[in-house]
This record gives structure tokens, C-alpha cells and sequence, in this order.
């Protein structure tokens, strides 16, 4: 069973869908994943308590109170390893990490981003995406390398963009859709369907997941 340490920032709703996926009774018989640890850069972040109600060991290492980027990577790092984790989930991490973070756990760090890169990389996806006047939108879930949000795709959902969608409209229905394809994209790690090769590509088996779409149409 692999061992996963998440990321978090906030409410945690990833963490939830994940958590959902892969430790509840019942819904994996193999029990393919644990969630041993959760870790915010916000000391306030909801999903810290959530996961602390469901005996996950949580740790709290406040961004600020660090004196650069450099020692609070160096601190996070250290807690991470302390896990022994298989893998290492951004799940609304709201922090950009270095490249000592990611060569530390390279081939074992992924992210989920809430755009279909490599179109709208870093922030205010979804009203980018709108000002863009694209027709479909959606989420992607990506090994993390040096490039800002810029590692090897590993899957992506998408969702249609509405006539009638604004920035909140359209951010929930790729919410909805990031809940699907991060917990998949997970349990396809844990069985060994997708990896990075030597030279950092990815390596996918025929049977991982690469696309979903979402489970009722919106006509645009």
C-alpha cells in the first residue's frame, strides 16, 4: 500500500475526494493508498482540522514565518521526508516550490492545476479562461518539475465553457471534475500505470487514465 503525504492551502476538497477514493472502507478492496500526512503553508487551513477528525497526522508550517522561499522549502522538505512517503500530492498548494523541493522528490510529486495546460499556467485560471473566450476548460494533473506548472501531463477533464458561465460558475464545474480525475490519476500511480523515465517523461500504460469528460454535457 503506498504511502501519501498531500499538500494543502486550504478548505481541502481534493484531500476530501482523494481521502474518499482511496481510505474509506468499501471503496477500494485492495486498499491501493493511505493518506499518512497532511501539511499546509497555512496554520488556518480548513482541511488541517478535517483531516485531524479522521486521525490523519497533520503538521502546520506557516510561509511567513520564514526568513525566504529557500528555508521554508528547506523546513517542508524535511517534514515531508520524515513520512517516507510514495508520493507527494499538491492538492491547492499555494505555493510555487523550488527547485531543491522538486529535485528532492522528483517522480513523486504531482499536482492537479485548474486549467487545461499548457493553456493558463499560474493563477486566475478560470477568468483568464473566460477573457480567452475558449469553449472548453478544465483541469490537469501533472508531474511537477523546475517549470511553473509546466511538468509532464499526466491526465486532464474537461468541462464545456456556457454562455451564461462567470468566474464562479465555471470554477465549481472544473471543481467537480478535479474531484474525478485527481483521485484516478492517484490510484493510477499507486498501480504502477504512469511514471517518470530517466530522463523525466512521462511513462504511461495503456491502461491509465488520460482523458475524462464531465458526467453531464452543458451545451455551450
Amino acid at each position: 500500500m503506498k504511502r501519501i503525504v498531500v499538500l494543502i492551502s486550504g478548505r481541502g476538497s481534493n484531500l476530501l475526494a482523494l481521502h474518499k477514493r482511496l481510505c474509506e472502507p468499501g471503496k477500494d478492496q485492495n486498499r491501493l493508498a493511505s493518506i499518512i500526512a497532511v501539511i499546509s503553508n497555512k496554520p488556518e487551513a480548513q482541511g488541517l482540522a478535517w483531516a485531524q477528525t479522521q486521525g490523519i497526522v497533520t503538521r502546520a508550517l506557516d510561509h511567513r514565518q520564514y526568513p525566504s522561499r529557500e528555508h521554508f522549502d528547506q523546513a517542508l522538505a524535511s517534514e515531508v521526508d520524515d513520512f517516507g512517503p510514495d508520493l507527494v500530492v499538491l492538492a491547492g498548494f499555494m505555493r510555487v516550490l523550488g527547485a531543491g523541493f522538486v529535485q528532492r522528490f522528483e517522480g513523486r510529486l504531482i499536482n492537479i492545476h485548474p486549467s487545461l495546460l499548457p493553456a493558463f499556467p499560474g493563477l486566475n485560471t478560470h477568468q483568464r479562461a473566460l477573457e480567452a473566450g475558449v469553449c472548453l476548460h478544465g483541469a490537469t494533473v501533472h508531474f511537477v518539475n523546475e517549470a511553473l506548472d509546466g511538468g509532464p501531463i499526466i491526465a486532464q477533464a474537461f468541462v464545456p465553457v456556457q454562455r451564461t458561465d462567470n468566474e464562479v460558475s465555471l470554477a465549481e464545474r472544473v471543481l467537480s471534475e478535479e474531484h474525478r480525475l485527481l483521485p484516478q490519476v492517484v490510484a493510477d500511480f499507486c498501480r504502477g500505470l504512469i511514471s517518470l523515465d530517466p530522463l523525466g517523461k512521462l511513462e504511461c500504460s495503456p491502461e491509465a487514465t488520460r482523458l475524462l469528460f464531465p458526467l453531464t454535457s452543458g451545451a455551450a
